[in-house]
C-alpha cells in the first residue's frame, strides 16, 4: 500500500493534514494523486482487459513471450487497439503470465577420432539471402519415461529457419542424420550446391554420411570441437522444440506421444508459427512471400 493511498483510507478518522504530517508527505502531493485516481482505476481496467487478451493468445502457445503476443495481438487490430511490446510485458508481469523454460540438456554430440577435418564454412553466420543454400543441423534427445529416449535429427534452413527435413529414431546411429538429410533432398526438390553445417559428433564425420552428401551435391560444413555456438542455431531450434512441447515437464510418457507430438509441433512451427527472424511471420510464410516478389521481378 502507497502512502497516499494509506492517507485516503484513513482521513475520514483522523484528517488530512494530521495524517500527512505523520507520514511525511505533502498535502498538494496527495490531493494531485487523489484528483489522478480516475486515470489510475481507467489504466487499471484496461490492462486488466488486455490481460485478458493475452491469455486467450497465451492459452494457445504457452511458449510465447512479449513480443510474439505483441504481434498477434496487433495483427488485423485497428490503429486504436494496437498495443507497445513494452506494455505487453508489463502486463504479462504484473499477471504472472510467462513463457516456459527448458530444463538441462543431455549430451548428444560425441567426437569421431581419427576422422578427417572439415572446414567450417558458416564461422558464426547463420543468414542466407536465398532459401537452399545454407543449412545447419544437429542431434537432441527427447526423454520418454518407461520407453527411454528417441533422438530427432535436423536440417534447418538458415535463409527462413524452415525444418525442411528431419528424422525421429531410438537410437544415433549414421543414418538417423542421413535419413534426415535425404527428407530434406526430398522436400525441395534437390540440395545441389548447398552447404550443411553440423557439430563434431561421429554421426556427422562418418564416411556413409560423407558419401551421401556427396551424392547429393551437398558441402559438408562443421564447427570446431566442444564450441556449440558454431552451431547456435541449431541448438537454439532444439531449445525452443523442447520447451514449447514439454511445457516444462522432464519428458513424454512415451515414445509413440513424443512422436506425435513433435510432429504436430513442426507442422504448426513451419507453417503457423511466427518467427522473429522472419518478421515475425512463419518460416514457410517467409519462403512464399520471398518466391512471390522474385516473380514479381521478374515479370
Amino acid at each position: 500500500m502507497s502512502r497516499f493511498q494509506f492517507v485516503a483510507e484513513h482521513q475520514s478518522t483522523y484528517g488530512v493534514k494530521r495524517l500527512c504530517q505523520v507520514i511525511g508527505v505533502a498535502r498538494s502531493s496527495f490531493y494531485k494523486w487523489l484528483a489522478a485516481a480516475p486515470a489510475r482505476a481507467a489504466r487499471a481496467a484496461d490492462d486488466q482487459a488486455l490481460a485478458s487478451r493475452i491469455r486467450a493468445v497465451h492459452v494457445q502457445d504457452r511458449a510465447c513471450g512479449a513480443p510474439r503476443i505483441t504481434v498477434e495481438l496487433n495483427d488485423g487490430a485497428d490503429p486504436d487497439e494496437r498495443v507497445n511490446h513494452k506494455r505487453v510485458a508489463r502486463v504479462m508481469r504484473e499477471h504472472a503470465i510467462a513463457g516456459i523454460r527448458l530444463r538441462r540438456r543431455v549430451r548428444t554430440t560425441v567426437p569421431a577420432p581419427q576422422a578427417p577435418l572439415v572446414p567450417d564454412l558458416l564461422e558464426r553466420d547463420f543468414t542466407a539471402t536465398e532459401p537452399n543454400t545454407k543449412y545447419v543441423g544437429d542431434i537432441t534427445y527427447l526423454p520418454c519415461g518407461d520407453d527411454g529416449f528417441l533422438y530427432l535429427a535436423t536440417v534447418i534452413d538458415c535463409f527462413s529457419r524452415r525444418l525442411v527435413g528431419w528424422s525421429i529414431a531410438d537410437h544415433m546411429r549414421t543414418d538417423l542424420v542421413t535419413d534426415a538429410l535425404l527428407a530434406a533432398a526430398a522436400t525441395r526438390g534437390t540440395l545441389a550446391g548447398a552447404v550443411f553445417h553440423a557439430d563434431h559428433g561421429a554421426q556427422y564425420r562418418a564416411k556413409a554420411y560423407a558419401q551421401v552428401c556427396a551424392a547429393l551435391g551437398v558441402t559438408r560444413s562443421m564447427g570446431a570441437v566442444g564450441t556449440s555456438a558454431d552451431n547456435a542455431m541449431a541448438e537454439s531450434f532444439n531449445a525452443t522444440l523442447k520447451r514449447e512441447t514439454l511445457a516444462g515437464a522432464a519428458g513424454w510418457p512415451d515414445a509413440a506421444t513424443a512422436r506425435r507430438e513433435v510432429f504436430a509441433w513442426i507442422t504448426r512451427y513451419n507453417t503457423r508459427r511466427r518467427h522473429s527472424t522472419c518478421g515475425y511471420v512463419s518460416p514457410t510464410d517467409y519462403e512464399n512471400a520471398h518466391h512471390a516478389a522474385n516473380l514479381t521481378l521478374a515479370a
